[in-house]
């Protein structure tokens, strides 16, 4: 697939084609439809051999498909299907409880999703004082399979830590850590500097990468190497960031991020 002719990763996750009275569609029209390229692109990737749908190459134009069920992938990158389910990502903000309620009158996620009609739940937690990305949806399966270890999708941290972080403890994180409840593997890490808001001080602002969800695990892993944390966000999910989300701000999950997620999955 040529550059300008990418799946649109803007396009909203809920913005779903029309279907006949059977329920089907025309598979170059779902294609355009979910914001892969133009009509004429999109039969052109068929024509091509680059549509799959259920694990076999479409190339015969006018093929109908259920997109409801239908696995469709275009050069390998998946289309999530048609669905009554939302899905969207939230900055949560720090003292935020990761709970939909609190019985302590706590301000919670429920809170900040009040105003929407879904009964919707998170994909994982974060801790009361971190801060950053959460996905809520209404689909149990996906978030199920989503926050199950074994999927292991990456997850992106940038800390304010207190001490300046050197060369050596990065190859210490890079190399595995061993906490009280087993090793945990760092995918990536890096210095990005001090903190730019405290002239002279002595801390460093940090990232990095893992796929699992401890308890607490980021803010124990650095503690163990020598530096607290004094700030936590979390900036990414896989393919999923932040991107220019305010705190306390939620967006709908793209149509590329969806169908990438529910890959990690395996759904």
């Amino acid at each position: 697939m040529k550059p300008h002719d990418a799946p649109d990763n803007d396009q909203p996750s809920s913005q779903r084609p029309e279907t006949d009275e059977d329920g089907l569609i025309r598979l170059q029209k779902l294609l355009a439809q979910s914001g892969v390229a133009s009509r004429r692109k999109c039969e052109e990737l068929m024509l091509d051999g680059l549509v799959e749908v259920d694990g076999e190459v479409v190339t015969r134009l006018g093929t109908k498909v259920d997109p409801r069920t239908a696995v469709v992938r275009v050069e390998g990158k998946r289309l999530p299907p048609i669905s009554d389910k939302v899905y969207l990502v939230l900055n949560k903000p720090r003292g935020v409880v990761s709970t939909m309620s609190d019985p302590e009158g706590r301000r919670t996620l429920g809170d900040l999703v009040a105003d929407r009609p879904e009964r919707l739940f998170h994909v994982g937690r974060l801790d009361t004082d971190t801060e950053g990305l959460i996905i809520l949806t209404n689909d149990g399966d996906f978030a199920q399979h989503l926050a199950h270890p074994s999927h292991e999708v990456d997850k992106t941290y940038v800390a304010e830590v207190e001490g300046e972080v050197h060369v050596r403890t990065v190859r210490q994180l890079l190399a595995g850590v061993e906490l009280d409840d087993g090793p945990v593997t760092v995918s990536a890490a890096r210095v990005l500097g001090g903190d730019p808001r405290r002239e002279g001080s002595n801390r460093s602002i940090v990232e990095l990468t893992i796929h699992e969800g401890r308890n607490r695990i980021v803010r124990r892993l650095l503690d163990h190497v020598g530096h607290p944390v004094r700030r936590l966000t979390r900036t990414q999910i896989g393919p999923v960031t932040l991107s220019r989300l305010r705190s306390g701000e939620m967006r709908e999950l793209t149509v590329a991020e969806l169908g990438e997620l529910m890959d990690s999955a395996q759904l």
